[in-house]
């Protein structure tokens, strides 16, 4: 019985549709900007993958088929994200309706002084996150009170983002209830400790690095005045009735977190808490939101659905305020959703087709001494997470097209692990269509572009990984490994 071959793509037809893809996404980024993911980026994504599909099948003779499961497992492993991306933009609407992210904001223009506030919010996020091991969480909600914080003290959106973005994946990457760390070293096989202990190499520098930049920056910055922030600070105490107690809300929050309670789970559990919250303190912002003469229970549940699914702006009689918190709820996630439902499509038919795999082999050829196999590894989690747009897809990815090459070239697998996560966990968030750098950027209401520049942990981390396996300090062969650094 024969058995049909199939024909495999070549890298340069395999490169093809990721010009494409690069081409329609410049074009669109420089006519709508900012705008762009509200249709153009979608758009450029799915004409990227129907020239895939085209070539597939006209070219190498793939089914339909295979190319649908492909892109349909795709979909199943972003399911999970799409729903913990709605229930985030629940928490910034409730979160801001109960005055719990105002009363943070509050209290944050009293405490932050603007010379240490970037450090301090690095530094902040990287603790909530370590303790935690979510980045998006930590993002969503501490994140956003930041946000308003820095800009209330008039700092550019961009370092602002950058320093949370930093230090959120910074206690993601290194927190033993991170699910990107695990991932990481179960893909590689290696103990979630020992991985963990050997990324402080490369992650504690990245992070000194950031924060001396931050640090930097917040000395030569010009904040604004006390007047200013005075000014907010009275605005916020007259819209909202701030209390301490609202700061439970947050507290419980982290609670359910460190009980490792699904992530949907402990959201919407969060979503629920504001609410309750928001009756019991709010009821002026219930009668705004409602447009209703009293804080009455039908006038409360409407509140409290528009303000976890739709637009509220909420008139604080400052400007700047006023655009702080407005929010968009569940809606709001709509054009982050639709972009990576297309990233997905994109990312399945390039695996279902080859060419993800031909391209791959390239950084493999690459790879002939320490310093090249980790800097093709690290290129290599950099590129799926332009591809497939996933972070938990690059991960795999990197650690089952490595695992040979490592062992074959008698390298330790937690050089393996340590190297996926300088690549693929840290720069998911810098890519405009990777379904990180989308949430993070609906989130925190900041450009991808825009932040990019700034988070200098982001892309320190993989030059890190590269020069420390230049220099060669505590890289181990795999022998060394099993007689002399198992308890390193």
């Amino acid at each position: 019985m024969n058995t049909k071959i199939e024909k495999q793509p070549s890298l340069a037809m395999s490169l093809v549709p990721l010009v494409v893809l690069v081409i329609f996404l410049a074009l669109t980024i420089k006519l709508f900007g900012g705008d762009a993911i509200a249709g153009g980026s979608q758009l450029s994504l799915i004409t990227a993958s129907a020239v895939c599909t085209a070539m597939a099948m006209g070219i190498y003779r793939r089914k339909w088929q295979q190319l649908e499961n492909a892109v349909v497992n795709n979909m199943h492993k972003a399911t999970p994200a799409l729903i913990i991306l709605l229930l985030i933009g629940a928490i910034a609407g409730t979160w801001m309706a109960s005055g719990i992210i105002p009363t943070l904001i509050y209290y944050g223009l009293k405490i932050l002084h603007p010379s240490i506030f970037l450090p301090a919010s690095c530094i902040i996020c990287a603790v909530i996150s370590l303790l935690t091991g979510s980045s998006w969480t930590t993002i969503a909600t501490i994140g956003v009170a930041l946000m308003g914080i820095g800009r209330a003290l008039g700092f550019d959106d961009g370092w602002i983002a950058g320093a949370i973005i930093s230090g959120a994946y910074f206690g993601d990457k290194v927190s033993m209830m991170s699910d990107t760390t695990v991932l990481a070293s179960s893909t590689a096989e290696v103990p979630l400790f020992k991985h963990i202990k050997y990324m402080m190499y490369t992650t504690t520098p990245s992070l000194i690095i950031a924060l001396i930049v931050f640090s930097i920056s917040g000395f030569a910055a010009s904040p604004a005045t006390a007047a200013d922030t005075m000014a907010i600070e009275q605005a916020l105490s007259q819209t909202y009735n701030l209390s301490p107690w609202l700061l439970i809300v947050p507290v419980l929050t982290g609670v359910l977190i460190s009980r490792r309670l699904p992530a949907i789970v402990t959201l919407f559990a969060s979503v629920t808490m504001a609410a309750i919250a928001m009756v019991i303190a709010q009821p002026e912002i219930i009668m705004s939101i409602a447009q209703s003469d009293s804080s009455s229970t039908m006038a409360s549940i409407y509140a409290i659905v528009q303000a976890a699914t739709g637009s509220t702006a909420i008139e604080t009689g400052n400007t700047l305020l006023n655009d702080l918190v407005a929010t968009s709820g569940m809606g709001g996630m709509m054009d982050t959703i639709w972009l990576i439902i297309c990233a997905m499509c994109f990312g399945g038919v390039m695996y279902g087709s080859g060419m993800l795999s031909a391209i791959s082999q390239l950084f493999i050829r690459l790879a002939r001494r320490t310093v090249s196999v980790v800097g093709s590894t690290v290129c290599s989690g950099l590129f799926f997470n332009l591809t497939t747009g996933d972070q938990y897809i690059s991960i795999i990815l990197t650690c089952n097209l490595f695992r040979n090459l490592y062992d074959n070239s008698d390298l330790e697998r937690r050089l393996l692990s340590r190297s996926v996560e300088d690549s693929a966990t840290v720069t998911s968030v810098l890519i405009p269509w990777n379904s990180c750098g989308m949430a993070q950027s609906t989130v925190l209401g900041v450009a991808t572009l825009t932040y990019l520049p700034y988070c200098v942990f982001n892309y320190i981390s993989p030059l890190m990984s590269i020069l420390v396996a230049a220099i060669g300090y505590k890289i181990f062969k795999r022998s060394e490994n099993e007689k002399q650094t198992d308890n390193i």
